[in-house]
């Protein structure tokens, strides 16, 4: 959004860079969670205990702008849907390399409203074959 000019107030850019946070912290708390990782030392965070459902919450509460009833639901959430955040990252993570290689290909051409309509037009499908069909938008 904010490539395409909106995100000028504050306010709203503040929300976008809360919710990049929150995706972040997600996906360690999933991973986390489901591995039953121990908290690596110098983390800053119970340090060599194992995630739980608790630890998770209280690491969305300390390192986002979740309340308590949002940061429980989430936990509830990841428990019920197995590696949903991290995937989540990872499509985000391909549609972003995929623009990026689109923009280097076109040079001055590009264009990043006209990138968005064609990738959507698209329609769902797998990562892999989206990263097929991305790179041969030109």
């Amino acid at each position: 959004m904010r490539d395409l000019g909106y995100l000028s107030d504050d306010g709203d850019l503040f929300g976008m860079l809360a919710q990049q946070l929150f995706r972040a912290a997600r996906v360690i708390v999933d991973i986390g969670m489901h591995l039953q990782l121990k908290i690596p030392a110098g983390a800053g965070f119970h340090p060599g205990k194992r995630w739980t459902p608790d630890l998770g919450a209280e690491f969305l509460l300390t390192r986002t702008v979740l309340d308590p009833a949002e940061a429980r639901d989430e936990i509830d959430r990841y428990l019920g849907w197995p590696g949903q955040a991290p995937a989540y990252k990872l499509g985000e993570r391909l549609w972003l390399t995929a623009r990026d290689e689109a923009r280097q290909r076109a040079g001055h051409a590009f264009d990043l409203k006209d990138f968005h309509t064609r990738a959507l037009e698209l329609g769902g499908m797998g990562l892999d074959t989206l990263r097929a069909q991305l790179a041969h938008q030109d």
